[in-house]
């Protein structure tokens, strides 16, 4: 009977730490994670190397580690060798891209997924998603349109007349007087924001992108977070975006955005 009593003790003994370790974890996960939001929405603001965008996320948190999102973004997409000039000819001068034919938006809307990596204690601090995103693209090329001054000699002085907005022509408009042997013109500037608009011309094509969602809001139903991420787009017809080079077949950016939204049931 002691035989037994002594076994049982030992036995006990090294059975309770363990049970009270697997209690602790257990309460651990369903106390720290706090009350499960299914559904949540964001709106973001971007920069990434080849310009900037905007952005809005929707979608449902399966469990704590894993959600669901449509992902939403309309961005710039600029060529990563272009630069403003400016017509040093003239004190009013509007600044141009010498060489752009196109500018470039890009639309996305897909679907993807949020992973946790790393969990935020009860008082604070960063969580770490992984995610993934991917769906379609449309692309719209807006043309670049152009004031161009022509240039008359007259008792061996310039006379200039500024014609109305003409489309970006590489191989007639240039940026200096006498650069070109066969029209004595000059590019002045840029035309308004609008010129071209009814020109546009689509592009569809598909996107894919992943990375890193750093949350660090103190609330729970507040989302503040911080993304890194990198994104392919890629269009089965050429792209063309600047003059003297080949159209554009795929454009792979990395992007840093900032996220603000909520979580509610």
């Amino acid at each position: 009977m002691r035989l037994f009593l002594v076994i049982f003790l030992f036995t006990f003994a090294g059975f309770l730490p363990i049970t009270v370790q697997a209690q602790d974890i257990a309460e651990a996960d369903t106390v720290d994670m706090g009350f499960l939001l299914r559904k949540e929405k964001s709106g973001n603001i971007m920069l990434h190397t080849l310009g900037y965008g905007f952005g809005m996320r929707f979608g449902t948190n399966k469990t704590y580690y894993k959600n669901r999102m449509f992902d939403f973004d309309l961005l710039e997409m600029r060529a990563p060798n272009q630069a403003r000039r400016y017509n040093e000819n003239f004190t009013n001068q509007r600044s141009y891209v010498y060489g752009k034919l196109n500018n470039f938006y890009i639309l996305r809307s897909g679907i993807g997924s949020q992973h946790l990596i790393n969990r935020k204690p009860y008082w604070g601090g960063v969580e770490v998603r992984a995610f993934y995103y991917g769906g379609v693209d449309i692309g719209l090329a807006k043309p670049v349109y152009l004031y161009i001054d022509y240039y008359t000699i007259i008792d061996n002085q310039y006379i200039v007349e500024r014609r109305p907005l003409e489309l970006y022509d590489p191989l007639i408009h240039f940026p200096n007087i006498g650069s070109n042997p066969y029209c004595l013109c000059d590019i002045f500037g840029r035309g308004p924001m609008l010129s071209g608009i009814d020109k546009i011309k689509i592009y569809p094509g598909l996107y894919f992108k992943g990375g890193f969602n750093f949350e660090f809001s103190a609330l729970n139903d507040r989302i503040k977070a911080l993304e890194a991420g990198l994104t392919v787009d890629v269009f089965p017809q050429r792209v063309p975006v600047m003059a003297f080079k080949d159209p554009d077949l795929f454009f792979i950016t990395g992007y840093l955005s900032f996220h603000f939204g909520k979580r509610y049931n």
